[in-house]
C-alpha cells in the first residue's frame, strides 16, 4: 500500500509540473488553433537551460527558472517569425525549430546527453529541506504555487485588451483583422507566452527530477493534448476561463495519474507512447462519432416522423 502511496505522489507531482507545460499548449491548440510542434524541443531547452546555469554559474534555481521561460519565449519567437513573417504553415515553422532546437540544447550541455544535479540545491530541494517534506511533496507545493500564480496570470491577461485580441484571433482570423488587429502580432505574441510557460515548466521538471535530458521533451506536445482532453472532459461545463484554464492542470495531473497505475498494473515504460498515442486518438474521435451517431438518430427519427 505505500508503495503504492508514493506513486501517486510521485504522479500527481509530475502532473501539476507538467501542467504548466499543458497551459502553454492549450494557447496555441484552444485559443490560436495551432498545432505548434515547438513544444517537445522548447520543454527540453527549458530543463538544458536550467541545468546548464545552475551547474556552470552556481546560478540562483529561482533565476534559472525566469531565464528557462525566456529561452522558451525566444523558441516561440523563433516558430512565430517563421509562420508570419516567412509564411512557413504554423506545423512545419513547429517541426523546424524543434528540429534545430535538438543541436542547440546538445551545445547548451556541452555535448553531453544529459546533466545531473544530484548534489546541487534546486528550488523544490530547499522547499523540502526547509519544510521537512519529501522531494515529491514538496514538487507539488512548488508546482501548485506555480500553477495557481499562473492561471491567475492568465486569467488577468486574456481579460485585457490585448489578451482578448489575442483569443478572437484564433476565433475568428477574418473577423478580427477587419478589425484592424493585427493577427501576425498576435500570433508571435502567443506562440513566444505558449512556448515560455513550456519552458519553464521544462526547468521545474528538470529541478524536480534532478537532471536534464535532451530526450525529456519527447512527447510532450501528445502528453499536452491528451491532458486538454481530458481537463474538457471532466469539467468541459464550466463556462468561467479560469475554470477552463485550471481544467488543464487538473488533466494533466489525471493523466499522470493513470499513467502511474497502467504501469502498475504492468505495461511496460517503452509502450507508453503508444498508450498515449492511442488514448489521445481516442478520445479525439468519441466525441466526432457520437456527434455522427446523434444526428443520424435524429435524421431517421424525423423521417419516420415525416412519413
Amino acid at each position: 500500500m505505500s508503495g503504492i502511496l508514493v506513486a501517486m505522489q510521485g504522479a500527481v507531482a509530475q502532473g501539476v509540473l507538467w501542467g504548466i507545460m499543458v497551459l502553454g499548449v492549450y494557447i496555441t491548440y484552444r485559443l490560436l488553433d495551432i498545432a505548434d510542434l515547438t513544444v517537445d524541443g522548447s520543454f527540453a531547452l527549458g530543463g538544458c537551460v536550467c541545468a546548464a546555469l545552475v551547474i556552470n554559474f552556481d546560478l540562483d534555481p529561482l533565476a534559472a527558472l525566469l531565464l528557462s521561460m525566456l529561452a522558451g519565449m525566444a523558441a516561440g519567437a523563433v516558430t512565430g517569425i517563421l509562420h508570419t513573417v516567412l509564411e512557413i504553415p504554423a506545423i512545419l515553422a513547429g517541426i523546424l525549430t524543434q528540429i534545430s532546437l535538438w543541436s542547440i540544447n546538445l551545445r547548451i550541455m556541452s555535448g553531453k546527453s544529459n546533466l545531473p544535479l544530484l548534489k546541487l540545491k534546486t528550488l523544490i530541494s530547499s522547499v523540502g529541506d526547509s519544510l521537512g517534506i519529501t522531494q515529491a511533496q514538496a514538487s507539488i507545493l512548488v508546482g501548485v504555487a506555480a500553477a495557481v500564480l499562473i492561471v491567475a496570470v492568465l486569467y488577468w491577461f486574456f481579460g485585457t485588451e490585448i489578451g482578448s485580441a489575442l483569443r478572437a484571433t484564433g476565433n475568428n482570423e477574418d473577423m478580427i483583422r477587419a478589425l484592424g488587429v493585427n493577427v501576425k502580432r498576435m500570433k508571435l505574441l502567443g506562440l513566444m507566452l505558449s512556448n515560455g510557460l513550456v519552458g519553464l515548466s521544462g526547468a521545474l521538471v528538470c529541478q524536480h527530477q534532478k537532471y536534464a535530458d535532451i530526450n525529456m521533451g519527447r512527447g510532450a506536445i501528445v502528453i499536452g493534448l491528451a491532458a486538454i482532453v481530458i481537463g474538457e472532459v471532466l469539467m468541459g461545463r464550466l463556462i468561467n476561463f479560469a475554470c477552463k484554464l485550471s481544467s488543464v492542470v487538473v488533466g494533466a495531473v489525471i493523466y499522470f495519474l493513470i499513467r502511474a497505475l497502467v504501469l502498475r498494473v504492468g505495461l511496460e515504460t517503452n509502450d507508453m507512447n503508444l498508450f498515449t498515442a492511442v488514448f489521445v486518438a481516442f478520445s479525439l474521435s468519441v466525441p466526432v462519432l457520437l456527434g455522427k451517431w446523434r444526428a443520424r438518430k435524429e435524421y431517421s427519427e424525423t423521417g419516420e416522423e415525416d412519413s
